[in-house]
C-alpha cells in the first residue's frame, strides 16, 4: 500500500510524474521488440546455425501461443484483487521474466548444438513472448485505469508510444554496434549479442520495477473481480460494436505498418541497391515517429481523436504508397517518404489505445464490470496477428515470383517488392480509414469511471 497518493488525472491535467513513469518501461520493451524483430532470425540462422525452417516454425508456434496467453493474462489481470491493485502485481512478476528470457534467446550455452540448441531456442522464444504478454496487457490496461475518458488518455498513451519509439531507436544503435563490434566471425557476434542481452535484460527489468513502484502513488480503478467467465468476458468485447470496429481497424492498419519490419532490408538491397543504408531508412521512419507524438496528442485534444487519427491514416497510406516509385538509386525519395510515414505513425500508437479505453468505459456502463485486460488482450492479439499475416503474405509472394537471395533480382521480383512495400500498405490504410468513418462512439457517450484509491 502506498504511503501517500497524488491527485488522480483529470480532464484538465495529467501529472508529469505519471506520464514519465508510465512511459518509462516502454523504452526498454520497445527496444527489445525491434531488436528481436530485426536481429533474431539472422542471429539464429547465421550465427547459431539453426535451420531457417526450424526457426520459422518456432516463431510461428509462438504466435499461436499468443492466441492463448493474451486472453488468459487479460482475463486474470481484470480479476486480480490485491493491495497493489489489479495490474502492478503482474508488472512486478513480468520484470525478471523479461530480462531472463531475453538473455536465454541471445546467450544460449556454448555447448549446445543441433536439436538441443533448437529446443533451447524454442523454450527461450516462448518464454520471452509469454513474459512480454504478462507485461504488455496489464500495462496497457493500467493506462486506462489511471485516467478518465478524454484527452488525458491521449497524453498517457502518447507518452507510452513516444517511449516505445525511443527504445526502437536505441535498438538500431545496438544493432549497429554489433555489426561493428571488434573481432571477426560468428564468435565475435555471439559474444556481442550476449553482452547486449545482459545489459538490456538488467536495464529493462530495472525500468519495469521502478515504474511499477512509483505508480503506486496514483489513483487507479480497483473494481470487484466479478464472477464472469473468460468466454463471457470476451463475448462482451466482441458484442461491443464500437470496440469490434476499432479492433478490426487496428488489425488492418498494423498489417500495413508491419511491412517496415518485413521488407526494409529487402527493398534497400534488391530495389534501391543500397543495403548499407537500411538502418538509415528505418531511422528516417523512427525519428519523426518520436518527435511528432506531442503534436498529434495536442491536435487530438483540440480537434478530437477521430478526425486526427483519420488524417494520420490517410497520410500513412499515401506515404507508403509513394514508396512504390522508390526504384534503384532513389535514396532521397525513400528517406522522405519514410519520414512522412513515421510522422503519421506517431499518432496511431497513442490514439488507438486511448479510443479503446473509451470503449471499455462504455462497456462498463452497460455490463457493470470493467474489463480493460480483456480489451487490451484483444488489441495486442490483433496487432500480433496482423504482423503474422504480413510475414506470411510476404513469404508466399516472394516464393511465387521465384525470389532467390544474395543475387540481382528479376524485374518481376522487384515489382513484387515495390508493390508489397508501397501498394499493400496503401490498401491497408485506405480500408482502415474507410471503416473508421463508421466509428460512432463520442466522448460524451462515455461514462467516466469512479477512480478508487489502490
Amino acid at each position: 500500500m502506498a504511503t501517500h497518493q497524488t491527485k488522480p488525472a483529470t480532464e484538465q491535467s495529467v501529472p508529469r510524474g505519471l506520464l514519465f513513469f508510465y512511459g518509462l518501461p516502454a523504452v526498454g520493451v520497445g527496444y527489445m521488440f525491434l531488436f528481436m524483430s530485426l536481429f533474431l532470425m539472422k542471429f539464429a540462422t547465421d550465427v547459431l546455425l539453426i535451420a531457417p525452417a526450424v526457426m520459422g516454425a518456432i516463431l510461428g508456434a509462438s504466435r499461436i501461443w499468443d492466441a492463448v496467453s493474451d486472453p488468459i493474462v487479460g482475463y486474470l489481470s481484470d480479476r486480480t484483487n490485491s493491495r497493489a491493485g489489479r495490474r502492478r502485481p503482474w508488472l512486478y512478476a513480468a520484470a525478471p521474466l523479461i530480462g531472463l528470457s531475453f538473455l536465454m534467446v541471445f546467450a544460449p550455452p556454448d555447448g549446445l548444438t543441433g536439436v538441443q540448441l533448437s529446443v533451447w531456442m524454442g523454450v527461450a522464444v516462448f518464454a520471452y513472448f509469454t513474459a512480454m504478454t504478462v507485461f504488455i496487457v496489464p500495462h496497457l490496461s493500467l493506462g486506462a485505469d489511471l485516467t478518465p475518458p478524454g484527452h488525458p488518455r491521449n497524453r498517457v498513451y502518447g507518452a507510452r508510444h513516444l517511449s516505445w519509439n525511443i527504445g526502437s531507436i536505441l535498438a538500431l544503435a545496438a544493432m549497429a554496434w554489433l555489426l561493428l563490434a571488434p573481432g571477426e566471425g560468428d564468435g565475435a557476434t555471439r559474444r556481442g549479442a550476449a553482452l547486449v542481452a545482459i545489459v538490456s535484460g538488467l536495464a529493462v527489468t530495472s525500468l519495469v520495477v521502478l515504474s511499477s513502484w512509483y505508480l503506486r502513488n496514483f489513483h487507479a480503478v480497483q473494481s470487484d473481480p466479478g464472477r464472469q467467465r473468460a468466454l463471457a468476458a470476451y463475448r462482451d468485447v466482441w458484442r461491443n460494436s464500437h470496440a469490434r470496429l476499432l479492433l478490426i481497424i487496428i488489425f488492418i492498419d498494423n498489417m500495413g505498418l508491419a511491412i517496415i519490419s518485413v521488407l526494409t532490408l529487402y527493398v534497400s538491397e534488391y530495389v534501391v541497391g543500397r543495403a548499407d543504408l537500411a538502418p538509415l531508412f528505418i531511422l528516417s521512419f523512427m525519428i519523426p515517429a518520436v518527435v511528432t507524438v506531442p503534436l498529434w496528442v495536442r491536435l487530438a485534444g483540440r480537434f478530437g481523436k477521430k478526425p486526427v487519427w483519420l488524417l494520420s491514416m490517410i497520410l500513412a497510406g499515401l506515404s507508403f504508397g509513394g514508396m512504390f516509385f522508390a526504384d534503384e538509386g532513389r535514396v532521397p525519395l525513400l528517406m522522405l517518404l519514410a519520414a512522412l510515414a513515421g510522422a503519421a505513425n506517431g499518432n496511431g500508437g497513442a490514439i488507438g489505445p486511448s479510443l479503446l479505453s473509451d470503449t471499455v468505459d462504455f462497456d462498463a456502463a452497460r455490463t457493470g464490470e470493467r474489463k480493460e485486460g480483456a480489451y487490451f488482450a484483444a488489441m495486442t492479439f490483433m496487432i500480433k496477428l496482423a504482423f503474422g499475416v504480413t510475414f506470411l503474405l510476404t513469404g508466399l509472394v516472394l516464393q511465387w515470383v521465384d525470389f532467390i537471395p544474395n543475387q540481382p533480382q528479376t524485374d518481376s521480383v522487384k515489382l513484387a517488392l515495390r508493390s508489397l512495400y508501397g501498394l499493400y500498405p496503401l490498401l491497408c490504410y485506405g480500408v482502415g480509414a474507410l471503416l473508421f468513418l463508421g466509428y460512432r462512439l463520442r466522448e460524451d457517450m462515455v461514462t467516466s469511471p469512479a477512480h478508487a484509491v489502490e
